[in-house]
């Protein structure tokens, strides 16, 4: 008799960063690529970032609430800098030292939410 070890899927998962997702670091093509098609935002192969401007304070709060409520699902966290209606947000998977497509999927995310806020 041979014992498996299954998981149980109810217990959250920390073999690895994002859930045990392995990503994989983009080079500068890679990020260049994505950067093409993601509105707004800019870097390198270490960090993607992207400026926006909320309606109003309050406003910009509740996006980055619903930012923070997709990072936890996603289980990757942006960097967000707050300056009165001025959000940035800079995207990078420090585990393994620069952008993944981890990060261009939250980055996706956070422009429909900025744009679902009427952020620009």
């Amino acid at each position: 008799f041979i014992a498996a070890t299954v998981p149980d899927p109810l217990t959250p998962r920390t073999s690895g960063a994002h859930g045990g997702c392995m990503a994989e670091i983009l080079d500068s093509d890679g990020v260049r690529s994505a950067l093409s098609q993601l509105q707004g935002w800019s870097g390198d192969e270490k960090q993607i970032s992207r400026s926006v401007k909320a309606p109003s304070f309050a406003a910009g709060i509740r996006l980055v609430d619903e930012v923070a409520k997709v990072a936890d699902e996603m289980d990757h966290h942006p960097d967000i800098d707050i300056r009165w209606t001025t959000l940035t947000f800079t995207c990078a998977t420090h585990s393994k030292g620069g952008v993944t497509d981890v990060d261009i999927a939250l980055a996706r995310r956070i422009n429909e939410l900025a744009a679902k806020a009427g952020a620009n």
